[in-house]
Order: C-alpha cells, then sequence, then structure tokens
C-alpha cells in the first residue's frame, strides 16, 4: 500500500464511524461528493467493495468490518504519538548532549546541572569534555561551550561567563623547602605545570598584565596536562606551580589548600560562550537549559586575552 493512500484511509475510517458520508465530510472540512470519490478510488485501489450505500443509508460490508477492525488501533497509535509529540514539544523530555571545554564544564555546567535535573525529570544529560572544537551537528551534539572562536557564523551564540581572571597558585608543600617566586623571572626556577593546546599544538605561554602592558613568560617544568582540573590537581599534590582560572581554584585559596602568586599582575582571558545551531523548533530540554544558564554581560574597559583553556 503507498503512503498516499492514508489520506483515503483515514477518510474510509471517519465514514465507517459515523456511518455517514456527510458527517465524515464536516470532519474533514470537505463536499459529500469529494468524500464519496476518496472512497470509490480506495475501493478501485483494493479491489474490493467497503460500503454498501444507498441515498438514505450507509452499511460497511464484511471486508469494510475487517479493514476497520485493523485500521481503528493503527490509527489510534498515529494520534497517541502524535499527541505525545505535541506534548513533548511544550515539555523537556529526552536527552540533551553537551560537549564543553573542561573549564567551560566546571564553570558553568557543573553549577546547575543538580538544578537542571531535579527541574527536568524526563531529561538525561551527556557530557563530553574535550580541549578541541567540535562540529555539533556532524557528532550529534545538542550544545556546545567554550571560547569564543568555537561560534561560527551560523550558530547561535551566548556569553555565559565574563571575562575570567587567571590566578597563579601552588601548595603550601611545593613551597616547603623553596623560596616561592617573588619576580615573573622567577617561574624559570621552578616547575610550572604545563598546558598544552591540542593533541599536537604548543604550550601556552602564561601571559601576564602590568599598567597595560602585556608580559607573556615560557615556563618549565616535568608535567604537562591540557586540563585545568588536572592542572589544579597537580598543584593541590605539590607538583609544581599552576595557572588557572580564577574561579576554579577559589574554593583551595579560601582553604588555604593553595596560595595565590602576582596577583597584583594576573591576566583576563575572554568570556565562555554556549552555542547551538537553529533558531527554529528549538528542543524544549535544550530551551530549558539555554534560560538556566544565566547570560553574561561583556564587560569593557579592560583588554581579554584569547582562552587558553
Amino acid at each position: 500500500m503507498q503512503r498516499g493512500a492514508l489520506p483515503d484511509l483515514n477518510t474510509f475510517l471517519l465514514v465507517a464511524e459515523h456511518l455517514s458520508f456527510r458527517a465524515a465530510a464536516e470532519r474533514l472540512e470537505l463536499t459529500a461528493p469529494a468524500v464519496s470519490h476518496a472512497i470509490r478510488q480506495l475501493e478501485t485501489r483494493l479491489g474490493v467493495r467497503l460500503l454498501n450505500r444507498t441515498t438514505r443509508s450507509v452499511a460497511l460490508t464484511e471486508a469494510g468490518l475487517r479493514l476497520l477492525d485493523r485500521l481503528r488501533p493503527a490509527f489510534d497509535q498515529i494520534s497517541g504519538a502524535l499527541e505525545d509529540l505535541n506534548e513533548e514539544r511544550g515539555r523537556p523530555v529526552g536527552r540533551l548532549r553537551i560537549w564543553a571545554s573542561p573549564s567551560a564544564a566546571t564553570m558553568v555546567v557543573t553549577p546547575i546541572w543538580q538544578r537542571y535535573l531535579s527541574t527536568y525529570p524526563d531529561v538525561r544529560l551527556e557530557m563530553w569534555v574535550d580541549v578541541g572544537r567540535v562540529d555539533i551537528v556532524a557528532e550529534g551534539f545538542d550544545v556546545a561551550i567554550g571560547p569564543k572562536d568555537w561560534v561560527s557564523p551560523d550558530m547561535i551564540g551566548t556569553r555565559v561567563t565574563g571575562p575570567i581572571k587567571i590566578a597563579v597558585v601552588g601548595a603550601p608543600a611545593y613551597f616547603a623547602g623553596r623560596r616561592p617566586p617573588r619576580t615573573l623571572d622567577d617561574l624559570a626556577s621552578h616547575s610550572c605545570i604545563q598546558y598544552r593546546l591540542g593533541p599536537k599544538g604548543p604550550l601556552a605561554k602564561w601571559n601576564f598584565e602590568r599598567d597595560g602592558k602585556l608580559w607573556p613568560v615560557s615556563v618549565g617544568g616535568r608535567l604537562t596536562v591540557n586540563n585545568t582540573d588536572l592542572a589544579i590537581r597537580a598543584a593541590l599534590d605539590g607538583l609544581g606551580i599552576a595557572y588557572v582560572p580564577e574561579g576554579l581554584a577559589a574554593p583551595y585559596l579560601r582553604t588555604g589548600q593553595l596560595m595565590r602568586l602576582f596577583e597584583n599582575c594576573s591576566a583576563v582571558v575572554e568570556s565562555l560562550f554556549l552555542f547551538y545551531h537553529g533558531r527554529h523548533q528549538t528542543p524544549a530540554a535544550l530551551r530549558a537549559f539555554v534560560d538556566m544558564v544565566r547570560p553574561a554581560k561583556a564587560i569593557t574597559g579592560r583588554r581579554s586575552l584569547k582562552n587558553p583553556f
């Protein structure tokens, strides 16, 4: 049976349930002759009479009764599926896949994911953390969060953090028996936790800012990571000095597990952005997530460096 027969089958179902061409025509917003023509087309296509009709009455044939018994549950399932889809359009359900840079996952997603999942119990959240940009459509993700240069012109981008202040930190255990660096040049004699930009990318320089001038510093060390959480973990373990977003280091600075260096010349790096494709028919789960991640305003007056994280 061709898909084009489905409208005629629906017409037959209405005529059979009402035993009236006129009533079926009113439901379909058609004329009674148009409904009669559709039924004749269906009977011709099937090669069997489905209805006996006179000028006064309509009755089902044996073949018509058998077809009605099979069609009614099938069309009920179709109607139910469409009703469910219409309901889901306004209610967050299903899976939401998020691609995020490591710092974006910690700074943007984890502060709200408990509230999001408890507010929308029919949503399953899937997180993928990586340092590289991604084609979210090709990889099957709904949304990504990362540096500004991840956002292409065909995407909707929303700033979700202000400019990010950098903290240079180390653990008291690391400085036991060592003199903390007092100048940027002193970093050359310390073990610094390096950060590599991509699997084959360069090591990131540590940028500082003082009196409106940029001070890039090349550092050395025995440990290299590509993840800010690992850099903080390494600093906590006393493996060296780390260069990380201030917000990620703040809990450990408050407890004294880490101590801060060079606060008066800390650099500021670019904001993080949330982005996704399409301005129409945005899934309810995605729309609810975007609404919950509070947009941040741009802050002017201080230069923001390219985000290395």
